[in-house]
C-alpha cells in the first residue's frame, strides 16, 4: 500500500563557511556540515540518487549574528552562496531554504525583540526580506519555520509583488 522511494525525500545539507571543508554536527551523529563546495558535491550526488530537492541550513560564524539577524539579509551570505553555487551546477535540482532568524540573531530567537517580548509584526518585514534573498538568489522553496502569526501571506504578497511568483512557500510541518 506504501511505497517510499528516493524521488520522495529532500536532503537536508548543512552549510559552513570554508573549502573542503567538513566538521560532525554532535546534536546528530553521522551528520555534517559542509562547505560550500562540498554541498555542490553533495548536491550532485542527490540528483544521482534521484532525489529531487536539498534543504539548505547554514550555521552562521557568531561574529556574523546580531540583535537583528541583519545577516538573514546579506545577498552574500552563506545560504545565497550556497544556492548559488548548486544552482550553476545542478540547475534542475530543488533547492528549499529556511527562513527564519534564529541562525542569524546573537539571541538565537526566531523572532527580532523588543525588550524580552518578540515583536511579530517586526519580524515579519525582516522575513520577507530573508526571503526575497533567498529566492534572488535561486531558492525554489521557502519553507518558514519562525512561528510568527502572518508570515505565509506576508512572505507570499512580497514575492507576487517582486514578481516571484513561482516560488513556492512549502509548511514546516511538511519540511
Amino acid at each position: 500500500e506504501n511505497i517510499l522511494t528516493c524521488e520522495d525525500l529532500i536532503w537536508p545539507i548543512f552549510v559552513i563557511d570554508g573549502e573542503n571543508k567538513r566538521t560532525s554536527v554532535e546534536s546528530m551523529p553521522g551528520v555534517e556540515r559542509m562547505s560550500v563546495d562540498l554541498a555542490v558535491v553533495a548536491a550532485k550526488e542527490a540528483v544521482e540518487l534521484n532525489i529531487p530537492a536539498i534543504a539548505v541550513f547554514p550555521y552562521t560564524d557568531p561574529a556574523l549574528r546580531d540583535e537583528s539577524g541583519s545577516e538573514a539579509f546579506n545577498p552574500e551570505n552563506l545560504v545565497c552562496q550556497a544556492v548559488r553555487a548548486i544552482k550553476a551546477e545542478v540547475p534542475d535540482l530543488g533547492i528549499i531554504c529556511d527562513v527564519a532568524l534564529d541562525p542569524y540573531t546573537s539571541h538565537g530567537h526566531d523572532g527580532l525583540l523588543s525588550g524580552d517580548t518578540i515583536d511579530n509584526d517586526r519580524t515579519l518585514e525582516s522575513l520577507v526580506r530573508q526571503s526575497l534573498v533567498q529566492v534572488e538568489a535561486g531558492a525554489d522553496i521557502l519553507a518558514p519555520s519562525d512561528m510568527m502569526d502572518g508570515r505565509v501571506g506576508a512572505i507570499r504578497t512580497a514575492l507576487e509583488s517582486a514578481g516571484h511568483k513561482d516560488a513556492q512557500i512549502m509548511s514546516y510541518a511538511a519540511k
